[in-house]
């Protein structure tokens, strides 16, 4: 198969979806119909994986090739603080999807006790093998997955808050936190960027080529204790992280 063709094929496909032709949610051309307009097979193969490893497709059993929704979640750092008093139904995620419009929600994927790893260990400060309990979840934007969550709360924080127990967290982990009595005062996020894993892209159904964010967020009472350890992995192009009007002490050099 000639590279120029497939790549041709692609490119023409790309700026038929970047133009609108084919918006969020369409169903691209059927391999017979790109047939019918003169490409070969291989090459409409060809052309459809390169346009999936860039982001711009999902291929989805018995429904076709889908463009995929690009739409951000502006995500500001004052998530936390609209969702510390009890009584709501929403989370962070849940309020900042809501906010430009979107369907967030959060689905449980499951909940287990586990020895901490040594990483955990340090991040909740325990001993290396204390018991911990780890929440995972994915993070969905109108039934895509769009974020990889993975919590870790000491086991006898857990059992307090009913964090040990399956399903969802109503109104999220922080709000279930204070309703229990608990003081969360503090978070702290650490924000990378790199290529997903193979399990990462399948399970964000995202290409290769399309970076992910991994943040991992700790969260400490007003006494200096960690409550909770939060690695995510997200999909770069649909997130966006806000954090304005911060506090700047000490000079500028």
């Amino acid at each position: 198969m000639p590279l120029q063709q497939w790549r041709e094929l692609a490119d023409r496909l790309a700026e038929r979806i970047e133009s609108g032709e084919f918006p969020p949610g369409s169903k691209m051309p059927t391999t017979v119909e790109l047939m019918a307009e003169g490409e070969s097979k291989p090459s409409i193969e060809r052309a459809y994986r390169e346009l999936v490893d860039r982001g711009l497709v999902v291929r989805k059993p018995r429904v076709g090739t889908v463009v995929r929704s690009r739409s951000r979640v502006r995500i500001p750092l004052s998530r936390y603080g609209a969702v510390l008093q009890p009584g709501g139904d929403k989370g962070p995620w849940e309020t900042a999807t809501a906010a430009v419009g979107l369907g967030g929600s959060i689905a449980a994927v499951s909940v287990e006790r586990l020895p901490a790893p040594d990483t955990i260990a340090v991040l909740l400060g325990l001993e290396p093998g204390a018991p911990v309990v780890r929440r995972s979840r994915h993070a969905l934007i109108d039934g895509d997955v769009v974020q990889i969550q993975e919590a870790f709360y000491p086991a006898e924080l857990a059992d307090a808050t009913g964090l040990g127990e399956p399903g969802r967290i109503a109104g999220g982990v922080l709000r279930a936190m204070t309703a229990s009595g608990l003081a969360p005062e503090t978070a702290s996020e650490t924000v990378t960027a790199r290529l997903p894993t193979k399990a990462e892209a399948s399970e964000l159904g995202i290409g290769a080529r399309v970076p992910v964010l991994c943040i991992e967020r700790v969260v400490h009472d007003r006494d200096g204790r960690a409550l909770e350890a939060l690695r995510t992995v997200g999909a770069a192009d649909r997130l966006e992280l806000h954090y304005g009007n911060m506090p700047m002490t000490g000079g500028i050099p």
